[in-house]
């Protein structure tokens, strides 16, 4: 595939794209970690992991809970208490 547009924009678009991202998950909190790992492969955990870790390639330290607060919107424990739900029956 030939990419039309310049580097300089494609991380500007993909910057925008993974936001776009997040924000959609973050709106779509009925979607539980488990199914996305199940359908997709990663979750908002993965995200967070992922965002950690190139972070800290490029000299950032941060925290699994900074990291996670960056994805999910709010600390974890929070979120978990408000949306996460426990296991549906095919899940067990």
């Amino acid at each position: 595939m030939t990419n039309p547009i310049p580097e300089s924009d494609r991380t500007e678009i993909e910057a925008a794209a993974f936001r776009r991202l997040v924000e959609h998950l973050r709106q779509n909190t009925d979607v539980q970690n488990i199914d996305l790992m199940n359908l997709a492969g990663f979750c908002r955990n993965c995200l967070s992991k992922w965002y950690r870790a190139e972070a800290q390639e490029r000299g950032f330290e941060l925290s699994d809970p900074d990291a996670r607060e960056e994805i999910y919107g709010m600390p974890y424990e929070q979120w978990k208490e408000k949306y996460q739900i426990g296991p549906k029956q095919d899940h067990k």
